[in-house]
């Protein structure tokens, strides 16, 4: 556990210094030094960050993402050709062909996960920052970068609707507290249910739907909510900000990603069309000249060049 500690130990320090860097900012736009809702916004802030300098793996998620969404169907028939087949040739062939369709659609099953993965670190490293504000500020423990025994005491007594930012519901005994708290964990879970739902429910053609992996997703859906609704009852306050915030970026980012690039056979790509369709109306034009204009749609097959002096024998 302790090994777990040192590693956090750079990102906490980093976690650190972007908090008091943004707070420096807000304190200095005129919310003034010391306790106070700067605070509050450094939290906000540093959510902002981290999700900005996640950007390009966003865009990998969704090219992951979107690549397992366009294999299901050839997915789906290697799975059936391999239906109950259990000798070691089978299960080495279908693992070969389902690693070549991996290949293929240029994805695989754990990229969609890395920006939830790579945020871990940055989520442990906030709770253990707020989690120690009380023991840096008495002095038992040393400064974590440049959050030194008097900016703990400001961030401890910086409050958000009457909590305190290090209050955690089952350590605190203000009703106020527990209500916010709660508050904040019906809004981390809703959140994370509504970008989960969004991404399964509107980017998916019909075949991704259906099988095993989409019963695990619609899972998933249920079951995420679920865990953070029961473990969010061990987070401070600053952590829920955190986590509700992150969440309406991300929804955020979806929304504008599956409104502009949605998924191949999917209802996001069925509505795209038809705004499509309702703006070339507007303008007197027919949908049918523009795809003719644009020419037949790649389907990854590669043409075959031939040549113009070369004619067939009769």
């Amino acid at each position: 556990m302790d090994g777990l500690f040192t590693l956090l130990y750079p990102i906490e320090w980093v976690v650190a210094w972007i908090m008091t860097g943004a707070h420096w900012v807000f304190a200095n736009l005129g919310f003034g030094e010391g306790p106070g809702g700067a605070w509050v916004i450094a939290i906000v802030m540093l959510t902002v960050v981290i999700r900005v300098a996640l950007i390009p793996l966003f865009v990998k998620q969704i090219k992951a993402s979107r690549g397992m969404q366009l294999m299901q169907p050839e997915l789906q028939a290697v799975q059936k050709k391999y239906k109950g087949k259990t000798d070691p040739a089978s299960r080495e062939a279908m693992t070969r062909e389902t690693m070549d369709l991996y290949k293929k659609h240029g994805t695989n099953p754990f990229a969609s996960c890395l920006p939830i993965l790579l945020q871990s670190p940055i989520f442990f490293a906030l709770f253990r920052v707020l989690n120690s504000l009380g023991k840096i500020s008495s002095g038992d423990l040393s400064a974590i970068g440049p959050i030194d025994q008097r900016v703990a005491h400001d961030i401890e007594n910086s409050t958000f609707f009457g909590a305190r930012l290090s209050e955690v519901f089952l350590q605190t005994d203000s009703l106020q507290a527990r209500i916010v708290i709660i508050v904040l964990i019906a809004a981390m879970s809703v959140t994370t249910f509504t970008t989960q739902r969004q991404l399964t429910m509107k980017n998916m053609p019909k075949a991704a739907l259906e099988g095993p992996m989409a019963s695990t997703q619609k899972m998933m859906l249920y079951v995420l909510p679920l865990i953070f609704a029961v473990s969010g009852v061990n987070f401070p306050v600053g952590v829920l900000i955190y986590w509700t915030v992150t969440n309406l970026w991300s929804m955020g980012q979806q929304y504008y990603t599956i409104k502009r690039m949605p998924a191949p056979g999917s209802e996001a790509e069925r509505l795209y069309n038809e705004r499509k369709a309702r703006k070339l109306a507007a303008k007197g034009i027919a949908p049918e000249a523009v795809a003719e204009l644009e020419g037949p749609k790649a389907t990854g097959q590669r043409v075959q060049p031939q040549r113009k002096n070369r004619k067939k024998k009769g």
